[in-house]
């Protein structure tokens, strides 16, 4: 007989194929991934779409061959349809997702093999509905997997000071600038956009990097403001920043940083180190705005905000 643990491992195997078929799909048949959305459906929910078509038909055909009294005030099909049990059909909630976290992340943190990354690729695009690689454009960070600590403001002008900078004092200000300088000439030159940036910037070890001296200046032009996916792993509070400096230092133990409104989203007021993934946004037409991830249903209706 099957232990309780081998039949969990076989249902998260399972369940892993099913997200990769589900992406092989939109990326194979995107005109066909299109309109189904369209019609209200999704790859993963065609099963369930189509019990519910075969119990209608069944209560529809019983109510045609033996119509009750008051068979004017019945629901239609279509409401028979809609009233079934929608449980299987939402997207996967947040609890489950940081159980399937749990279930594909080493014990430690460390650099993860190609394998790994892939199937987080598929659970992040799944379930966050954001394009995320670890790899894109045969570019690749030290590790995705690592920890992640509290960074100052930083200046996004000359003269710029941190009253500036709205309510997160308590961090202060950067005595120098991010590794691409100010965000902008002067504060007239400064627009939302770029507010946002340093909003929302985050910090990796470009400098690290084994070919960043031997490919200067593409990978400095390449790296600055990237879009970056950096995942909380132990509450799975997600949020897409923008890579504006280049650190920390390898002494401190940490591998990447997040301006103060990163961290407090992430991780709250007191959040100041944690394990995070951090994969590149694959977003070449610049459709995916900076700041909180939302966790959405079927519909796109906001389902669960973390």
């Amino acid at each position: 007989m099957p232990t309780t643990a081998q039949n969990t491992s076989f249902r998260d195997l399972l369940k892993l194929k099913s997200l990769e078929t589900q992406k092989s799909f939109k990326e194979t048949f995107p005109d066909a991934h299109q309109f189904l959305l369209g019609k209200g459906l999704e790859l993963k929910n065609l099963r369930q779409y189509s019990a519910k078509l075969i119990s209608a038909g069944a209560l529809t055909g019983t109510l045609l061959l033996s119509p009750p009294t008051g068979a004017t005030q019945l629901p239609i099909p279509l409401d028979i349809v809609q009233n079934i049990d929608n449980s299987n059909a939402n997207v996967v909630p947040q609890e489950e997702f940081i159980n399937t976290l749990k279930k594909l992340l080493p014990s430690e943190v460390r650099p993860l093999a190609r394998d790994e990354e892939k199937r987080l690729e598929v659970v992040i695009s799944d379930i966050l509905r954001i394009n995320s690689k670890a790899t894109l454009e045969g570019e690749h960070l030290n590790t995705t997997y690592g920890y992640i600590g509290a960074e100052q403001h930083l200046k996004r002008y000359p003269g710029d000071i941190l009253e500036n900078h709205g309510p997160y004092y308590k961090e202060g200000i950067a005595p120098g600038l991010g590794a691409w300088g100010y965000f902008a000439k002067s504060k007239a030159n400064l627009t939302a956009n770029l507010e946002e940036t340093e909003k929302w910037y985050s910090v990796a070890q470009t400098l690290y990097l084994p070919d960043w001296n031997s490919r200067q200046p593409y990978l400095r032009d390449w790296y600055k403001y990237r879009k970056l996916l950096i995942v909380n792993t132990v509450n799975g509070n997600a949020v897409v920043t923008a890579l504006a400096d280049s650190g920390p230092a390898v002494w401190t133990g940490k591998h990447f940083g997040g301006s103060p409104e990163v961290m407090e989203y992430l991780g709250g007021a007191r959040y100041k180190k944690g394990a995070v993934l951090v994969f590149f946004v694959d977003d070449p037409e610049n459709k995916i705005k900076l700041g909180p991830v939302v966790y959405n249903d079927l519909s796109g209706k906001d389902l669960i905000k973390i």
